[in-house]
């Protein structure tokens, strides 16, 4: 993928559950968070089995962003999705890491910024052959917890050549 990436709590979590932080420092030129996102990570304490493999990934960059978060955003996201945004307005970076569908929206139609995914990152890993299966990190972040629609899991899949079933 090359470029820089600014990241959001939720795939940054999501990757390092599976222990697939790494993919971001593999996959992008620099990686940032915001310091509201560094925090909520953080703050996650013991709950977050990941939260040692974020501490040890020192080529993530905390960012403060220079001016308050947009009155549009604080109304309509947290903290975190909200500096994300705004940061990425500051450095214009190539790439947005959001999972959540309004913070995305909002990111691609107000911004005008590039959003992808968690699973967008598994598929870009299996092209550049870092990854084998996408199926399979995808399946370990759900049972993690970590949420991720039927539609959002499908479309990847199809796109890293795998299939998938549903469970019942």
């Amino acid at each position: 993928m090359k470029g820089r990436v600014i990241c959001n709590a939720g795939p940054i979590i999501a990757l390092c559950v599976i222990g697939r932080i790494d993919l971001l420092d593999r996959l992008f030129e620099a990686v940032f968070v915001p310091e509201e996102v560094h925090r909520e990570i953080l703050e996650g304490g013991r709950e977050f089995a990941g939260l040692r493999v974020y501490e040890k990934s020192h080529w993530v960059k905390v960012m403060r962003t220079s001016k308050a978060v947009d009155p549009l955003l604080a109304t309509l996201l947290d903290q975190g999705k909200g500096a994300v945004i705004e940061l990425a307005r500051e450095l214009n970076p190539q790439f947005v890491l959001i999972d959540e569908l309004k913070a995305r929206k909002i990111a691609r139609k107000i911004y005008g910024l590039e959003v992808i995914g968690s699973a967008r990152i598994l598929v870009e890993a299996k092209r550049e052959g870092l990854i084998n299966n996408v199926s399979k990190e995808l399946k370990a972040m759900r049972e993690a917890g970590y949420r991720l629609s039927d539609a959002i899991v499908e479309a990847a899949l199809r796109q890293a050549g795998e299939s998938w079933r549903p469970e019942k």
